[in-house]
């Protein structure tokens, strides 16, 4: 007997989503969480790019064993009623702008580390009559270690898909109009409320080794693209630094804290910090660059600080994601 649409199992298809994704945080500000999300991180061969064979020994008999504690202190400094502030974000982006999409899409949230996963996600949207899917990396700028790990991993859930998904992905932002436009406009309220003006703005990017750039990785450049349309925009200059240096290898440099130890002494007494490589407040802005930051400052004789929060889930940078998202869903929607 030939088969005919009545035979084949029932399936939902049809409907079009947005999976945002972001870099991943512990399920809680506890070592032993922190110590199951930081195997994961670190054990991605995008993030540490040494050989597997000579780095999971370091990692197991030495990064394991003294980080997770440490880490785990910086996470409660900022840990909220309602989570990790970065979860938070993402997932109010999330909702916020599905309700904005208006029910033509849906819009759903993933962590490339720790939980929600993007495997689970893609198969609950996939499962739901989801066959159309935008992958929607939140980083500005494009990285091996950030949005390619992602789409590593979106590929590895496809790969046990019997129906895959069509699939696009929103490419790096790092000079779209839209971004700079926003990213700028919410910089000049942020400096018109402080009590003080600023005489340096810093643009801190999380960093990466060296060898990254030299391998030929956009990040260094999208970056410094990033920030000069960002003073181009704010009619003044923005330093480009970056943080987060681990280990011992070369860093991308100049490094967020030397700087910020260093201008006191060039005279430079105020200072305003923005982190435009960061779509959503996390631990890396808010323990490192707000808290830690601002007393290296303090400590080298500078007068006053600010940081100025990421665009977050807030209406400027819900509608700029929709902007975004128009090309990418145009034929689609």
């Amino acid at each position: 007997m030939n088969p005919t649409s009545s035979d084949h199992p029932p399936v939902a298809f049809g409907k079009v989503a947005v999976l945002l994704v972001n870099l991943g945080t512990p399920d809680a500000p506890t070592p032993a969480a922190v110590k199951r999300y930081l195997a994961q991180f670190l054990s991605d061969p995008r993030v540490v790019e040494i050989p597997q064979f000579i780095w999971q020994p370091i990692l197991r008999g030495i990064v394991l064993t003294t980080r997770p504690k440490k880490s785990a202190h910086a996470y409660q400094q900022v840990w909220t009623d309602r989570g990790s502030p970065l979860a938070v974000h993402t997932r109010d982006t999330a909702e916020r702008l599905h309700a904005a999409m208006d029910g033509a899409v849906t819009v759903d949230w993933a962590m490339r580390y720790g939980s929600p996963a993007i495997g689970d996600r893609l198969r609950a949207l996939k499962e739901s009559g989801h066959d159309r899917i935008v992958i929607a990396p939140l980083y500005p700028q494009y990285s091996a270690a950030t949005t390619a790990t992602v789409m590593d991993e979106v590929g590895r859930a496809l790969a046990a898909m019997r129906w895959q998904p069509a699939i696009r992905t929103l490419p790096a932002y790092h000079d779209h109009p839209a971004y700079i436009a926003t990213l700028a406009e919410r910089i000049r309220a942020q400096l018109a409320a402080l009590p003080f003006t600023p005489e340096r703005i810093v643009a801190s990017f999380h960093g990466m080794p060296q060898r990254t750039l030299d391998l030929g990785d956009p990040y260094y450049c999208q970056c410094r693209k990033t920030a000069r349309l960002l003073g181009e925009a704010l009619g003044r200059e923005v330093m480009t630094t970056f943080q987060s240096r681990f280990g011992r290898a070369k860093w991308l440099e100049p490094a967020t804290d030397t700087v910020l130890a260093a201008l006191p002494a060039q005279g430079v007494r105020s200072v305003a910090v923005v982190t435009p490589g960061f779509s959503a407040d996390c631990l890396e802005t808010l323990e490192e660059i707000a808290m830690r930051g601002e007393e290296t400052f303090l400590a080298a004789s500078g007068e006053t600080f600010a940081f100025l929060p990421c665009l977050n889930a807030e209406p400027d940078a819900i509608a700029m994601y929709g902007r975004l998202l128009e090309s990418e869903l145009a034929g689609w929607v």
